[in-house]
């Protein structure tokens, strides 16, 4: 690699990657001293990391370089996927518009008066949460989950799995099995409303985001930023599909790579609702 130049291009890259997250640290501890967040104004992720490294909140001292690991695992980690799973949901709401209607009746009515939804009012928003669950049901971001080894040997329905054998979780399939979910390939949100069934990896029928100790450490944020934005956006706009283009019409191919995309972009025409004019 150093007779490629592959190495120097390498530090380089990281070198410039380490001078950008440290300016973005730099710009908020500045922003901090100075006082200049208004009155309720919300802070965002890094100075919620500050705001712990001050505190001493970890039991261990949180270093510099730390910060930097854990905005760009969040950042580089999770925008791809967090990204992918958004549009489906709405590909899946604009395919069903009864499903649509039901959940910015839901938003709507709990932010009634509100200038936008917060974090706060995600608690309520109980459709909203079934309607995120049912599409990472049926498209999970990452369909394969990450590999993993067998540390013993083990008989596993009828299978013998050796120890050091390397093992593929396949999230789609079991999204989908008809052994653990009714219809299985029909979108219902109602499914999750009376059920406690989670995406947090304790419920082995829906694991997008993997369970155990190996699982996603991101889950809990990733799910945070998927419910905000869809409410924030069902709350102010209405979506449409383009004219002429029925919802049953829909292309539902999906992409090929480690994240599954939908093979074509989804067009949509957004109108501001009208309690906004």
């Amino acid at each position: 690699n150093k007779l490629t130049g592959l190495d120097t291009k390498v530090e380089k890259v990281a070198k410039s990657l380490d001078t950008f997250l440290e300016c973005v640290i730099e710009e908020h501890i500045i922003r901090n001293k100075k006082g200049e967040y208004s009155t309720g104004e919300a802070k965002d992720f890094v100075d919620v990391l500050l705001e712990i490294q001050n505190g001493k909140e970890t039991g261990f001292p949180l270093q510099r370089d730390s910060l930097k690991a854990i905005i760009l695992d969040i950042f580089s980690g999770g925008t791809d996927t967090t990204y992918t799973a958004l549009e489906w949901v709405m590909t899946e709401l604009l395919r069903h518009p009864r499903a649509m209607e039901k959940l910015q009746n839901e938003v709507r009515g709990l932010a009634q008066g509100k200038a936008e939804v917060t974090e706060d009012d995600l608690g309520y928003m109980q459709y909203l949460k079934a309607v995120i669950k049912e599409s990472l049901r049926l498209h999970p971001p990452i369909p394969l989950l990450v590999p993993r080894e067998s540390i013993e040997d083990i008989k596993l329905l009828g299978y013998q799995i050796p120890a050091k054998t390397g093992v593929i979780i396949n999230a789609w399939s079991i999204g989908r099995d008809p052994l653990s979910w009714e219809n299985p390939e029909e979108y219902r949100p109602e499914r999750f409303l009376n059920s406690n069934i989670d995406v947090k990896g304790l419920n082995f029928e829906l694991i997008p985001f993997g369970a155990g100790r190996r699982g996603c450490p991101g889950t809990g944020f990733a799910i945070v930023v998927i419910e905000l934005a869809l409410a924030r956006i069902v709350h102010k706009f209405n979506l449409a599909l383009p004219e002429g283009l029925k919802p049953e019409d829909l292309d539902m191919t999906e992409g090929s790579g480690i994240t599954i995309r939908r093979n074509s972009p989804l067009l949509a025409v957004a109108t501001q609702c009208s309690s906004y004019y």
